[in-house]
């Protein structure tokens, strides 16, 4: 089979190659699954890069044995092993696993649900660690209710298209930050608000957000907590872009120096995809309340230039890989 085979750290046309791989084998829980869609996120891009460099020993960690890299896909199951009953060959399905950007993946059959029938194999692949960041960051870090009013930073990104749907569903005001060319699509996903950084600075308004979502990083913890109401809490997600041996992980330590402090900043906080959560998002992507936003869709053969593209920043939603 064909997959993207990392073989270092650097750029991606450096140390990325599509290539041919030995088929992954199937354990006794596990399945194997052809591949009909992979998506890529930023975490992806600094796993190809390698940094911060004190990371590396992780990063190697979500590579497949075959050196193909990919975490979230959808696909048809080819095979199971002989304990699995969930599933049967044939059956659509998304969900993660080692080594997504290729014709087949194996992954244990808890990794995996029932694609809902009204998503894409492009759509239902953007299902991974950029949605679970966004439920588990407003779910459980920051306890968002009803009636509350959320800010969110990169309301035009992987996370924040789903920060967005996911606050709307819970019934919150949803105020979204992006650039002049994603105000409209922020809109379109539900937003009752957006504002457009290019041209307001959004930390010099009244205390008004009870929660706020920065995907970003780019303001200062003070000017976001400015703009909390009094019992609000700001959780940073974003952060400038690692570099060297501990570039960008500066800006998670002082998060959590600040929140012994300040009773409105949340502590750093990493999402862990499980099974529960995984049922939660297929749930409210087959109720028609989260549709994730995919901005490109590349062929396999060009996976190399997908990567590239998303690690430039400028990402619509998610862009995908499509076999």
């Amino acid at each position: 089979m064909k997959g993207t085979i990392q073989t270092g750290f650097g750029d991606p046309g450096e140390v990325l190659r599509v290539g041919e791989v030995a088929t992954p084998a199937v354990d006794d829980d596990g399945v194997l699954v052809r591949v009909r869609a992979a998506s890529i996120h930023i975490g992806a891009v600094y796993g190809v890069r390698g940094l911060p460099k004190v990371m590396r020993p992780m990063f190697k960690r979500f590579i497949a044995k075959s050196g193909v890299i990919g975490q979230d896909m959808a696909g048809v199951v080819e095979a199971v092993g002989q304990d699995v009953t969930q599933l049967t060959a044939g059956d659509e399905v998304f969900g993660s696993c080692r080594g997504a950007f290729a014709e087949y993946a194996s992954t244990k059959v808890g990794a995996l649900a029932s694609k809902p029938a009204n998503l894409t194999f492009e759509q239902a692949s953007a299902i991974g660690v950029s949605a679970f960041t966004a439920l588990q960051a407003l779910r459980d870090h920051g306890n968002l209710q009803a009636g509350q009013h959320v800010l969110v930073t990169g309301a035009s990104g992987g996370v924040g298209t789903f920060a967005v749907q996911i606050a709307k569903a819970m019934g919150a005001e949803v105020t979204g930050v992006c650039s002049t060319r994603n105000l409209d699509m922020v809109r379109s996903i539900g937003a009752d608000h957006v504002i457009d950084y290019t041209h307001q600075d959004f930390t010099k308004g009244e205390p008004e957000y009870d929660l706020i979502l920065d995907n970003v990083g780019a303001n200062s913890l003070q000017d976001m907590r400015s703009v909390l109401t009094t019992d609000g809490l700001l959780l940073a997600n974003g952060a400038p872009a690692p570099s060297g041996w501990f570039g960008g992980l500066g800006h998670p330590v002082k998060v959590a120096v600040s929140s012994m402090f300040s009773k409105q900043q949340g502590r750093p906080f990493l999402s862990m995809e499980n099974e529960d959560d995984l049922g939660t998002l297929q749930d409210l992507a087959a109720a028609g309340k989260i549709t994730p936003v995919i901005d490109q869709v590349f062929p396999l053969e060009s996976a190399v230039d997908a990567i590239a593209f998303v690690g430039e920043g400028h990402n619509q939603g998610t862009s995908v890989i499509s076999m």
